[in-house]
């Protein structure tokens, strides 16, 4: 089937960066939308970036300006570049992914990174 795998989560200091990466393998046709979404304890999963086949791209009005979405179409792999992190970044970050193969087209969740902001 399909597997999403994350990685790149840590523990860092605020105003510092981290790149989360995912990445997508099995039976794939192809990608719509990649998606990170994160959920701090508490608190209801929450999008946080979004970007399209074709590069487009949408970020949540707490991170615009300081995560930067990307994707290697070749790679089926979505990126998170996190910049001037700051505590309330603090959460569990989840990949997800539009994905179309021969079951048809379904969303599928990677098993999530933790991040930590904390000095």
């Amino acid at each position: 089937q399909v597997q999403l795998v994350e990685s790149g989560g840590g523990l860092v200091q605020p105003g510092g960066s981290l790149r989360l990466s995912c990445a997508a393998s099995g039976s794939i046709f192809s990608i719509n939308y990649m998606r990170w979404y994160r959920q701090a304890p508490g608190k209801q999963r929450e999008l946080v970036a979004a970007v399209a086949s074709g590069g487009s791209t949408n970020y949540a009005d707490s991170v615009k300006g300081r995560f930067t979405i990307s994707r290697d179409n070749a790679k089926n792999t979505v990126y998170l570049q996190m910049n001037s992190l700051k505590p309330e970044d603090t959460a569990v970050y989840y990949c997800n992914s539009e994905i179309w193969n021969h079951v048809g087209f379904k969303n599928y969740w990677g098993q999530g990174t933790q991040v930590t902001v904390s000095s």
